[in-house]
């Protein structure tokens, strides 16, 4: 009798923390949402999802749960999750919205996941955000939903309607960013480049709003940041960030250019010195070369060439060392342990996994020390050095390195 009154007592509680996040609208239709919205003056958020995509599932378990997201859509929207897949175990709820997520997939152009489309009280669409992002971002990112000035779908109207108005020109490319729409994006820059000139543009303002949109070679902010080096250089600094154009430009480049040829699987034998060659010749103001020895790296793990793995890491740590973390020390020195048996390989390893441990001994570091100790044939020491870890783990690490203590002093391998 006892459980069950402190059941009952519980319920409210339990039922007042399930309504902190988002109240998402269920067994309705299109019809009835739209009315309730005009009922309610309230805007419309719509979450379109689907059940593979990660951010959608992260989103929907971290983000739209928070109280602070709660009070400010619960506030300013009717809200509507729409499922744009179709699974075996859709429910009846959601087979209900099936001809309705294809109309919305088509005459509202979902095109990637997480999308979220913001209609205004009269059921018109008004703004779009694509992908995901933490609590806050989402909140202002949904704000500039709710006004005016920044709706992407209404500025997409006025900027049609007035292409000479600068203003309105880069309002449009802002909220286009912000959509990860790259074709308005780059349109409604080259026009504000046209309207304004490029001083307008790269301005400490405005910097930050269009740093997204160094997206792509081939998009208009890439070639005015490399017609424009020095100028961007300089308000990058006065903003205090902490990397520079030159790593922005060499990030797309290597994006854009070079990985698609390292994650060709068929492409075994890609000549590093004679594509930075091809690079420096087509963006002769970009050094990439600093970022080709990681792109190298990648390139000899995807096709399991171990010794190559070894001496581009430990030429990476003998030319970066000021930009090597003890995390990125940990992932080569695991890698190796994982993938390699070779003697020459472990050793490195175990120079970068020791060198990982200094000036902080986290406990995956010390178990990654101690498997390559292990796999090296030190048994001794390895077994030490997986005490030591255990002692330090917390409680969800402690039960797989145990595991692995026990492999140690088994004589069993503790890799696959």
């Amino acid at each position: 009798m006892r459980s069950l009154f402190i059941v009952v007592f519980l319920l409210p509680l339990l039922l007042f923390s399930q309504e902190k996040g988002i109240k998402f609208e269920h067994n309705t239709n299109w019809k009835t949402v739209k009315e309730k919205a005009k009922a309610e003056n309230k805007y419309i958020f719509v979450d379109c999802f689907t059940t593979w995509c990660g951010p959608c599932i992260w989103m929907s378990e971290n983000v739209f749960p928070q109280e602070k997201v709660g009070d400010f859509f619960n506030k300013n929207f009717v809200s509507l999750k729409i499922q744009m897949d179709q699974t075996a175990k859709d429910n009846d709820d959601v087979k209900s919205w099936y001809d309705e997520s294809k109309r919305f997939e088509k005459d509202y152009e979902v095109r990637a996941y997480p999308t979220f489309l913001i209609f205004n009280p009269e059921g018109e669409l008004v703004h779009r955000i694509v992908g995901g992002g933490d609590a806050d971002d989402l909140i202002a990112k949904a704000r500039m939903g709710l006004n005016p000035e920044t709706q992407l779908v209404t500025l997409i109207k006025k900027y049609k309607a007035n292409p000479n108005d600068a203003d309105i020109v880069l309002k449009t490319a802002i909220a286009a960013i912000s959509a990860y729409d790259n074709d308005l994006t780059n349109e409604a820059l080259a026009r504000y480049i046209q309207l304004a000139g490029t001083d307008a543009l790269l301005s400490k303002e405005n910097i930050q709003f269009i740093l997204p949109a160094v997206n792509s070679t081939n998009s208009a902010t890439f070639e005015l940041f490399t017609n424009n080096m020095d100028k961007a250089e300089a308000l990058l600094t006065e903003l205090n960030l902490s990397f520079t154009v030159n790593d922005i430009l060499a990030g797309v480049i290597i994006k854009d250019i070079v990985m698609p040829q390292v994650y060709d699987e068929a492409n075994v034998s890609l000549d590093f010195e004679a594509l930075l060659k091809q690079l420096k010749n087509d963006f002769p103001s970009i050094d990439t070369r600093r970022y080709m020895l990681h792109v190298k790296g990648e390139y000899f793990r995807i096709h399991k060439n171990w010794p190559g793995f070894k001496d581009v890491v430990n030429e990476i740590i003998s030319t970066q060392d000021t930009i090597i973390t003890s995390e990125m020390l940990n992932q080569f020195a695991y890698t190796i342990f994982e993938n390699c048996d070779d003697l020459a390989c472990l050793q490195s390893a175990l120079l970068w996994s020791e060198k990982s441990l200094n000036p902080i001994e986290n406990p995956r570091y010390l178990d990654t020390y101690a498997n390559l100790l292990y796999k090296s044939g030190d048994v001794k020491n390895a077994v030490l050095w997986q005490e030591k870890a255990i002692k330090s783990a917390s409680e969800s690490e402690r039960e797989q390195f145990e595991e692995t203590l026990s492999k140690m002093k088994a004589g069993k391998p503790t890799w696959n």
